[in-house]
């Protein structure tokens, strides 16, 4: 365990110096970056961006989690609210749940219409398309778990005190509706998958394990210095279109 530990201390420090020299080249380059984290409770979003964002420029990074919508948010065109979090030149934006919510949580527990995530689906691809086309790199990351894992997770996080701000009322759901989360993830991932901004499915369970592929697919996705990063490892980075099979069932 002891050897592991330092491989993986050693690793991530070499991952996020080359993160460090990625961002630098972004900013001179007056580059606009979003990264948006989706996938169930507790498949390691936040302890990926913590690794991600630990030395990163703290003027041009900003993370994301919007709270519940106001009411007159509710009333708005759904993608409103995020568009001024969007970032401008030699910024990157990390979007901790995202437009996303309306392909997952607010179908299962009813927080939308059917017509409302329909619509959803069939805007998305094209606000995103909106985006790449004037520039941004979108990278769009759904974190997979495996039900007992999550599971697991989900009891150490209410018995740790430290997690507390983790622990939310919708935890008792994620197993409880686990099968409807599965039908809502292979949904989205099937419709908004598309050239413009593809889906990468990240396998969590090994927390070490994918916080390192995940920064190693960023640096390449960034390009740049970060194209020096070693390519993620294909049992745990894949593209959403060659899923099938090996999503958490």
């Amino acid at each position: 365990m002891g050897k592991n530990s330092d491989n993986y201390a050693a690793d991530l420090e070499r991952l996020q110096i080359l993160l460090v020299e990625a961002q630098h080249w972004t900013i001179d380059q007056g580059r606009r970056t979003v990264i948006v984290f989706e996938g169930r409770d507790s498949a390691g979003k936040d302890g990926a961006i913590k690794r991600i964002t630990e030395y990163a420029s703290p003027r041009q990074t900003r993370v994301v989690a919007l709270p519940r919508p106001t009411e007159r948010e509710t009333s708005q065109w759904y993608f409103q609210r995020y568009v001024p979090h969007l970032p401008a030149d030699g910024e990157t934006v990390l979007f901790n749940r995202s437009w996303y919510n309306r392909a997952g949580v607010e179908p299962v527990m009813g927080f939308c219409k059917p017509a409302q995530h329909a619509q959803f689906l069939s805007d998305a691809p094209l606000f995103e398309r909106m985006l790449t086309d004037d520039g941004v790199v979108l990278v769009k990351l759904w974190l997979d778990i495996t039900k007992a894992e999550q599971a697991r997770r989900l009891v150490e996080r209410t018995g740790d005190p430290l997690k507390r701000f983790k622990v939310s009322p919708l935890d008792a759901e994620a197993q409880a509706r686990w099968d409807d989360y599965s039908k809502a993830r292979d949904r989205m991932l099937d419709e908004t998958d598309h050239v413009h901004a593809p889906w990468t499915v990240v396998a969590t369970d090994d927390k070490k394990t994918a916080r390192l592929n995940i920064i190693r697919h960023i640096l390449r996705s960034i390009g740049g210095p970060g194209a020096a990063a070693e390519a993620p490892d294909e049992d745990v980075v894949f593209l959403a279109s060659k899923s099938k099979g090996r999503l958490a069932a």
